[in-house]
């Protein structure tokens, strides 16, 4: 039986880069699709399926925060990771908002990009310890399969990293879940960025729970959050 390939959407202006990154990337068995700008990335993603997109921030015509944004109003679960030659913190924080899965500075070396990418797939395709895939918070119905937080017929859809940040908060209702925890196993590591990218999950999420104010996810000061729910 023939093995299906991991379809990869790579935008980056760099000819020599992204050469190199596509040859790499095939050699490991992905199928990649390189394209040089924003533009030309968006209009592949509208013609052909894919399991992941890796963009460049800084690309002509289209920058990748733009395309990733206009990706998410299409499909709002398709991991994203963002290549980005700045080490600026609003960069970053502007890339996460946009509901990206990860993002490396370059220079960066293949092996560590191709660990980045195996593990945003790992986390994409369900591949962790937590066997439960429906939870009920308070009003709302979280469908951990589907990424779906549902209160009475309105669907909310949630990007990889909101549903796998609500899950561990589920797995740990009415308990602390360590900061370091969490940053490790959705981050990979605890660097200040990835903290920073966590609060602003964090916030997005309590404004999806606002519906149910029984419902609220709160700092427990120098540990972490803590999903609560008063079941009065």
């Amino acid at each position: 039986m023939t093995e299906i390939k991991t379809r990869i959407l790579l935008a980056e202006d760099d000819e020599n880069l992204g050469s190199l990154l596509q040859e790499y990337l095939q050699a490991k068995n992905f199928h990649t699709d390189w394209v040089t700008n924003g533009d030309k990335a968006f209009r592949y993603f509208e013609q052909y399926h894919y399991d992941l997109c890796i963009f460049d921030v800084m690309m002509p015509i289209k920058d990748g925060f733009s395309l990733a944004a206009d990706i998410r109003m299409i499909n709002s679960t398709i991991p994203i990771i963002f290549l980005t030659a700045k080490s600026m913190k609003d960069d970053v924080l502007e890339g996460f908002s946009i509901g990206a899965d990860d993002y490396i500075t370059k220079p960066f070396s293949m092996e560590e990009l191709l660990f980045r990418i195996e593990a945003v797939l790992r986390r994409t395709r369900g591949e962790k310890n937590s066997e439960q895939h429906h939870w009920k918070i308070g009003k709302f119905d979280f469908d951990v399969k589907k990424q779906q937080l549902m209160l009475g017929d309105h669907v909310q859809k949630l990007t990889t990293k909101e549903s796998d940040l609500l899950n561990l908060l589920c797995n740990n209702m009415n308990q602390v879940l360590e900061r370091n925890f969490a940053l490790k196993a959705i981050w990979i590591d605890d660097s200040y960025f990835n903290a920073r990218s966590m609060d602003v999950y964090i916030t997005k999420l309590r404004k999806y729970l606002k519906g149910d104010p029984s419902v609220q996810i709160i700092n427990v000061h120098g540990k972490g959050y803590k999903l609560v729910v008063d079941e009065k």
